[in-house]
């Protein structure tokens, strides 16, 4: 069947909402925005003035040559990057994951793009991050699995969903929390169950958004303490802070 006859068919069958703007998605692919609101969406392109640890975008006044944010300065991981930031089309995509473990064409189109785009080099193994047993048990599935896996079977890079592992439940990060409680929640909370698994290799560490990269950060140290040679990031979306 072709895309046009699809998605005449999808929008009879299962006619759906734009959870941006409230207007019909006309497209299977776009998953939870319609187009426009994808159109609208800012994609980072992989050639923006940007920290070269974290990858928060930086302002023409902050920008050069190898330039940080020193926000990241602690940070365990080697590199961090993002589809783009966390609004829009992509604010969607990521709050709609939370419920149904599936990500649309498009947004897997950009996360492929984004792993092209970014200076993410000779990864031998993907590693989603994990969730505590009890919000894996009451949530049905992990997000960055789903993400994960997805990019996994498309780069064909072996994926490892259970030798990194959550230790401790803590409670859901809100948008209040500033950046030291965000990671006192997380500083312990990461461990390797298969350390042999994980030595020598050099890992994607996958999540659905970058906030403060406290949690990126401890895992990847956990990572590394059992021989991972490095660690590189990748998300859906990065939330920009101004605190």
């Amino acid at each position: 069947m072709c895309d046009a006859a699809l998605n005449s068919l999808f929008s009879i069958v299962t006619p759906r909402i734009c959870a941006v703007c409230r207007s019909d998605i006309k497209s299977i692919s776009d998953g939870n925005a319609c187009s426009d609101c994808w159109k609208a969406s800012e994609v980072y392109s992989g050639s923006e003035a940007a920290c070269r640890k974290c990858g928060l975008v930086l302002s023409t006044s902050r920008a050069g040559g190898g330039a940080m944010c020193w926000q990241c300065d602690g940070h365990f991981y080697d590199s961090a990057t993002s589809i783009g930031p966390y609004a829009s089309a992509l604010e969607a995509e990521v709050i709609a994951l939370k419920t149904v473990p599936r990500i649309s064409s498009r947004t897997k189109e950009l996360l492929h793009d984004a792993f092209l785009n970014s200076r993410i080099q000779g990864t031998t193994l993907i590693v989603p991050v994990p969730l505590s047993a009890q919000r894996q048990r009451e949530r049905g599935f992990n997000q960055a699995e789903v993400i994960a896996k997805e990019l996994a079977e498309r780069v064909r890079i072996n994926m490892d969903a259970h030798s990194l592992m959550r230790t401790s439940h803590s409670p859901i990060h809100r948008i209040g929390m500033d950046r030291k409680a965000r990671d006192l929640s997380v500083k312990n909370a990461f461990a390797v169950a298969r350390p042999k698994l994980i030595e020598g290799q050099t890992i994607l560490l996958v999540d659905d958004v970058y906030t403060t990269g406290a949690t990126l950060s401890y895992c990847a140290k956990a990572l590394k303490k059992c021989g991972g040679m490095r660690v590189d990031v990748l998300t859906l979306a990065r939330a920009i802070w101004t605190a």
